[in-house]
């Protein structure tokens, strides 16, 4: 069983930044690919950040590419997301998800393909 806790959210001004952190327990964590989705008010989860388990691979979504990036270190079970230039429309509660591997480089941006999420993160941008 594998276990994601997300921490670092909170408030930032426009145009500010914020890192995410995903720890992770369960000793498969490092052999799997990960992803970040968000969800704001209103709306549904939407696709953000995906890394292969090698961490060699990155995927961003269109919204996000160049201000954010995702990153992770196997050997502390960690994952971040590392966002610049915040936008009011990036406020959201922020998820991290360990991906089942099946076809990663197909499906990456969808949800169905993620085990385990974790509990998710406010993250809050002031104009």
């Amino acid at each position: 069983q594998v276990q994601l806790v997300e921490s670092g959210g909170g408030l930032v001004q426009a145009g500010g930044s914020l890192t995410l952190t995903c720890a992770a327990s369960g000793r498969t964590f490092s052999r799997y690919p990960m992803g970040w989705f968000r969800q704001a008010p209103g709306k549904e989860r939407e696709f953000v950040a995906a890394i292969t388990w090698t961490g060699l691979t990155t995927y961003y979504a269109d919204s996000v590419k160049g201000r954010f990036t995702v990153s992770r270190d196997n050997a502390k079970n960690m994952a971040y997301l590392r966002m610049n230039t915040l936008k009011p429309e990036d406020a959201a509660v922020y998820y991290c998800a360990l991906h089942s591997g099946d076809r990663f480089g197909s499906v990456y941006r969808l949800q169905s393909g993620y085990r385990y999420w974790g509990q998710g993160t406010q993250v809050t941008v002031s104009s």
